[in-house]
């Protein structure tokens, strides 16, 4: 059992996105250790704590990077920060020691192709679940180790990055068995050809159209630790605006577009620093997008309000025109549940807790409807459906990992938004404070990215795209169907087992 807690281990460490030595097709050893371990053990017991390690492990790996945003901004001291992504993993691997006892039950009275396609649809629902359980968190999608591959990824344009995830377990499972069963083997071959051949396929046919709208992102590498002090939010302005201009002057955008929280001061409030980003747009003619905190008053008499993480549309006389308000906010980070109990105070400085938006529309350019997703709402595939849903023929992803620092982070973050372009068959324009900042093509595939940790501009040109594909088309049965074939799936194990004992 050590053996096959480090395969898997060793697997999620190289498979997903790390800064010394990312090696896509060792993900598969994840799926391929956690059920191997269900079917050796000897216990359901022995198969789900034996999972549980090999998940903890795998994820404390992936996670490391916590430490410092909670340590760097949420205040705590580093023998107190240390433990929280290991602190994490043990509650995400609850899911994979899940998995191993699944494994572990159905290896007992299904075989060979059934028990193949049982762990690959066990995978897609355990990931689903990872994605809407205690706010969600489903940062270790199996198809995101694949992002760097486009034509590995293009099942998820018709079931799912989640989908995709279980036909890799399933994958995974089948060349594990291939040499008990022969029916794995064919199994493995086919879903092997299958994925790769749809996948080149796609890649080199599909037709993006005339990229004709050309966007220019501004990373401005303002130091987090200081941007919201007051005495460095006209510098940051003035930092971008430089930027700005440059990127005017070289490439002539219809489009500029500034990061998350970009202008750390309330742009919905008149004053120097707001009129500054006004009179920018007003006097280049060009539109800016922009991140900043925004409030509503609840209360006049009272003086109470809310606060939202927004991204504002200012067109090119320097009107703010229409705003995105982030619908999936990050606990810890934009508000604090059970604030009471938690040990360091919230990751975001200067302002207080944000409430999320809703009833959020597009923001319109010329003609062409940006669906936003705020950071990690773009691990989410529910948000960039929503946003394609409502009229979106392209997709913007404004971020600011540089809590992160240089660490696995921005890398998996990048990878995880790649499979939301594939999805939906959208451009999706991915602007970030410290990079890692890229233009994304309908298929997966980076166009144009930038550097890290430096001050820079990036533009290109994409196309607005109105079709669907199969996956938006079908996604409110998609995730329905898994759960209820994967259900249906141990009920029959449920019955064989009944059966076998009573005979």
């Amino acid at each position: 059992m050590p053996t096959l807690v480090l395969l898997a281990t060793l697997g999620a460490w190289l498979g997903f996105a790390n800064p010394l030595l990312h090696l896509p097709l060792a993900a598969l050893a994840f799926p391929l250790g956690l059920a191997w371990i269900g079917l050796r053990a000897t216990s359901g017991r022995r198969a789900f704590r034996t999972g549980w390690l090999a998940g903890t492990l795998a994820a404390t790996g992936c996670f490391y990077w916590m430490v410092i945003p909670v340590q760097l901004y949420g205040g705590l001291p580093w023998y107190v920060a240390l433990p929280c992504p290991a602190l994490l993993a043990a509650v995400i691997a609850i899911y994979y020691g899940l998995f191993s006892l699944a494994m572990h039950h159905a290896g007992r009275f299904v075989t060979g192709v059934p028990l193949c396609l049982l762990a690959g649809l066990s995978w897609a629902s355990m990931e689903m679940l990872t994605g809407v359980v205690l706010s969600g968190f489903p940062w270790m999608n199996l198809a995101a180790a694949f992002a760097p591959w486009p034509f590995a990824v293009q099942g998820a344009a018709v079931i799912g990055a989640y989908g995709l995830s279980g036909l890799l377990a399933a994958l995974a499972v089948a060349w594990l068995l291939y040499s008990t069963y022969r029916s794995a083997l064919i199994l493995a071959v086919a879903l092997t050809l299958g994925l790769t051949g749809f996948g080149l396929h796609r890649v080199s046919t599909h037709e993006t159209g005339p990229a004709e709208f050309t966007v220019s992102m501004v990373q401005g590498n303002v130091d987090q630790s200081h941007k919201w002090e007051p005495d460095l939010q006209r510098e940051t302005i003035e930092k971008y605006a430089d930027l700005t201009l440059r990127a005017i002057r070289d490439h002539a955008p219809t489009l500029v577009v500034w990061p998350e929280t970009a202008a750390p001061f309330y742009l919905q409030e008149p004053g120097p620093l707001s009129d500054a980003v006004r009179s920018l747009a007003r006097d280049t003619r060009t539109p800016i997008i922009t991140g900043s905190p925004a409030y509503r008053v609840t209360d006049m008499e009272r003086g109470t309000y809310v606060l939202y993480n927004r991204a504002w549309l200012v067109d090119d006389a320097g009107r703010i025109l229409s705003s995105y308000d982030k619908e999936h906010l990050v606990p810890f980070g934009e508000y604090m549940p059970l604030e009471e109990w938690v040990p360091f105070e919230k990751l975001v400085q200067a302002v207080g807790d944000f409430v999320p938006g809703t009833g959020n529309r597009p923001l319109m350019v010329d003609t062409v409807a940006l669906g936003v997703l705020i950071c990690y709402e773009g691990i989410f595939p529910e948000l960039a459906q929503k946003q394609v849903a409502r009229g979106a023929t392209a997709l913007l992803n404004l971020s600011n990992d540089a809590w992160f620092g240089d660490t696995s982070a921005p890398r998996q973050h990048l990878n995880l938004t790649v499979l939301r372009a594939v999805e939906q068959g959208r451009w999706l324009v991915r602007c970030t404070n410290t990079g890692i900042s890229a233009f994304i093509d309908p298929v997966g595939r980076i166009a144009a990215r930038g550097a890290q940790f430096e001050a820079e501009t990036l533009s290109h040109a994409i196309a607005p795209m109105k079709g669907t594909t199969l996956f938006h088309k079908a996604y409110p049965w998609i995730g329905p169907g898994i759960h209820a074939l994967t259900m249906l799936g141990f009920v029959l194990v449920g019955l064989r087992a009944r059966k076998q004992r009573k005979g």
